[in-house]
């Protein structure tokens, strides 16, 4: 086949997966007329044709499956050429798909969506905020905030700041049921607890100055898991919390959450780390950048020294 040829037969591969001459068109930004212009041209080349069209449906003959089994290689290089000129158009545009937590995702990403919009408004952005792990690959994640150690892959990691934790609960909470002031109190507290289908953090370890440590396993009056509702849960006054104070400052700022047990402290902490595939589009490239730069300027990066 002449290479003159190509550029039809990139049209047939897509009029063939999408099994219309408009879906082809529409991804192709050309009219529909075009698009059939250019399969009648591909057919004279053959000779013979590739397409049984009826009213609704397109089929492929004989030969014009041949053709689209025989042509799979061509048409995977021309789709890397396309992807190779959308990379290097100067402004970066795409789809770029992002995921955290929750609360990591309403802390830290949400605030700055609006600005990542005017930076790149060619980059369409999907925000995926789950408290479940979820697989990178299968979910078509370009970039994620991932808490705790990470396990040898090929996923590119930055680390970003440290997660701590403490103990909280609403002023109203502590007024009707008191203020424990040292962990086995816990047991006679309404405490709310964080849970998986697999998991559940009803184990509270402690630290004290001294250097004594000792873990509580607390009875949940509610478990949820949803961080954000949590959060809201302990505002509203039904327990004491344990979360990460950095998730949780404007609630702490608003009065709505006061520190419990401050004369303890959580004796563990978990690296948190932005990640992205090791093939990253221009547009992903883009938003890590961007993600990356306005979290330093805020220092959330530095919460990691």
């Amino acid at each position: 086949m002449s290479y003159l040829n190509l550029p039809l037969l990139h049209v047939f591969h897509l009029v063939a997966e999408h099994g219309s001459f408009q879906a082809a068109a529409n991804e192709l930004n050309l009219p529909r007329s075009s698009v059939s212009k250019k399969i009648r041209q591909l057919e004279e080349f053959v000779g013979q044709p590739l397409l049984k069209r009826s009213t609704r449906h397109l089929h492929l003959t004989d030969i014009g499956r041949n053709l689209l089994s025989g042509t799979g290689e061509l048409h995977a290089v021309l789709n890397n050429l396309h992807s190779l000129k959308e990379e290097a158009l100067d402004s970066p545009k795409g789809k770029v798909k992002i995921s955290a937590s929750v609360l990591m995702g309403q802390r830290f990403l949400v605030p700055l969506l609006a600005a990542l919009r005017q930076t790149y408004p060619e980059i369409e952005l999907e925000l995926s905020l789950d408290d479940r792990t979820v697989d990178l690959l299968e979910q078509k994640v370009d970039i994620a905030i991932r808490i705790g150690q990470l396990p040898d892959s090929s996923l590119i990691a930055r680390k970003i700041g440290t997660k701590r934790w403490g103990w909280f609960a609403s002023p109203d909470y502590l007024a009707m049921h008191g203020t424990p002031l040292s962990p086995a109190e816990l047991e006679q507290h309404e405490c709310l607890v964080f849970a998986g289908s697999t998991y559940r953090f009803n184990f509270w370890p402690f630290q004290h100055p001294t250097g004594h440590t000792e873990t509580i396993e607390v009875k949940p009056a509610i478990q949820t898991d949803n961080s954000r509702v949590l959060v809201d849960m302990a505002c509203a006054g039904l327990g004491i919390v344990m979360v990460d104070p950095m998730f949780i400052a404007t609630e702490c700022r608003e009065g709505k959450l006061v520190p419990v047990l401050t004369d303890w402290q959580h004796p563990d902490s978990s690296p948190i780390h932005l990640l992205c595939l090791g093939q990253r589009s221009k547009a992903a490239q883009a938003v890590w950048q961007f993600l990356l730069a306005q979290w330093q300027q805020q220092g959330f990066t530095n919460l990691a020294n």
